[in-house]
């Protein structure tokens, strides 16, 4: 069934790492050879083998109006004719910039790059810069990019600071970043109490998507913004996932809650590579020219990538967008949660806009404690199940999967069935 996909496979271990160049796509998580693909139009992808799936990961997240829209393939290919890369500035950026301050009122300036890694690195120099503070928060299973003092696991204790989770990052540059349990107030409030007035920056997922789909409480999210601004601590937003995946406004927008520094990529790329960083005035000031904080980017603005982000962020700002794709994930979701449930098998799923999770638990994970609990060897017979029967999902366990504005009540209706047929198997 994949026979072109394991022969390039193999060719392709030959000469790049792993066979890959990204580790998830290894499929290690899952077992088995990873899919290459040849073509995606709407909801569907075609692999070299030929064979058509329902695709759920949208290249992680950007693919929100589905793959190839035509508006977006068409805004692309009238600026890559008029020139792909300058390396000085464009009146497109500017309208990209405006359009980001308009749409997330916490953004006054913005500075774009060429990826999310780069913009959350760039985002917690300049918080440092800012505050003239070193130590810096982040909260396990979230993930940031892999930027060197963002790979951390968890210390022994709750006001441990982190270990290098990667290696070549050296345990001194992981020195200055403490880790703490997601979503848990109660360590939150004592750690700042502790040491808050040390703090340079709190940079957290505000829906987590790296450890599956998994949504802080309203009273967490708040605690944290009204820490941060008691302690002078940079509060950063990494929405780079959920920037205008969970809605118009972001998480930001769904939680009410304005934080100083936000961090975007996927969606604002329309599936080229692009990240951005932007917010208060005061704190974007440091940034040179204007400040003694350095950051840049050869590629940053990219032409291109830009005109794709605008008419994506045109497109999605349409009324009732959010609404239909907001109703076509939740309606994805429990139909494979009921289908377990009818099965006998544990399962719990939650989403937002058209980003979900679905768990091997009976109750929703609040941190990454939980997610960990959850039956992975039977999410691994589940997905290559799916995947036999058309159906392409993260191969792993701990990413959100998402929806895009292209899947339609047939494709619900076929992930459904196969969910069914395949919790017969498990």
């Amino acid at each position: 069934m994949y026979e072109q996909s394991k022969k390039l496979f193999d060719k392709s271990q030959r000469v790049i790492p792993g066979g890959v160049n990204s580790p998830v796509r290894a499929f290690r998580a899952v077992g088995g050879t990873p899919i290459f693909f040849r073509e995606a139009k709407g909801a569907y992808l075609w692999d070299v083998d030929g064979n058509k799936f329902i695709d759920y990961i949208g290249s992680w997240g950007p693919a929100i109006l589905g793959h190839a829209h035509p508006e977006v393939v068409k805004a692309v290919q009238e600026r890559a004719v008029k020139g792909m890369s300058f390396g000085a500035p464009t009146e497109a950026e500017l309208e990209l910039a405006e359009r980001l301050v308009e749409l997330l009122p916490s953004i006054e300036q913005v500075r774009l790059t060429s990826s999310g890694t780069e913009a959350t690195m760039s985002a917690i120099r300049l918080a440092r810069g800012f505050t003239g503070r070193t130590k810096i928060m982040k909260f396990e299973g979230c993930y940031h990019g892999h930027g060197d003092a963002l790979l951390v696991k968890a210390g022994s204790g709750a006001l441990t600071f982190g270990h290098p989770s990667s290696a070549g990052v050296p345990a001194d540059v992981v020195a200055n970043t403490l880790v703490l349990s997601y979503n848990e107030l109660d360590e939150l409030e004592k750690t700042f109490a502790t040491i808050g007035d040390e703090l340079a920056c709190v940079i957290i997922e505000p829906i987590a998507g790296n450890m599956n789909f998994v949504m802080p409480s309203v009273d967490y999210m708040n605690s944290l913004r009204a820490l941060c601004t008691r302690h002078g601590v940079v509060l950063i937003f990494d929405e780079v996932m959920t920037g205008f995946r969970v809605g118009l406004h972001g998480a930001q927008g769904h939680y009410g809650i304005t934080p100083d520094l936000t961090t975007l990529g996927k969606v604002i790329g329309g599936g080229m590579p692009v990240g951005a960083f932007g917010g208060r005035r005061d704190i974007m000031a440091h940034l040179a020219p204007l400040g003694g904080v350095y950051q840049a980017g050869t590629l940053s603005g990219n032409p291109v990538a830009v005109a794709a982000g605008l008419k994506t962020l045109e497109l999605v700002a349409k009324p009732g967008f959010f609404e239909a794709l907001a109703a076509s994930t939740s309606q994805m979701v429990e139909g494979v949660r009921s289908a377990a449930h009818a099965a006998g098998i544990p399962m719990s799923g939650a989403s937002l806009g058209g980003m979900f999770g679905l768990y091997f638990r009976e109750k929703l994970p609040t941190n990454y404690a939980e997610v960990m609990e959850a039956d992975r060897e039977r999410f691994n017979k589940y997905f290559h199940g799916m995947l036999a029967r058309g159906i392409y999902l993260a191969p792993s366990a701990f990413e959100a999967g998402f929806v895009s504005a292209m899947h339609n009540a047939s494709d619900i209706e076929a992930t459904t069935t196969a969910a069914r047929e395949v919790f017969k198997t498990l």
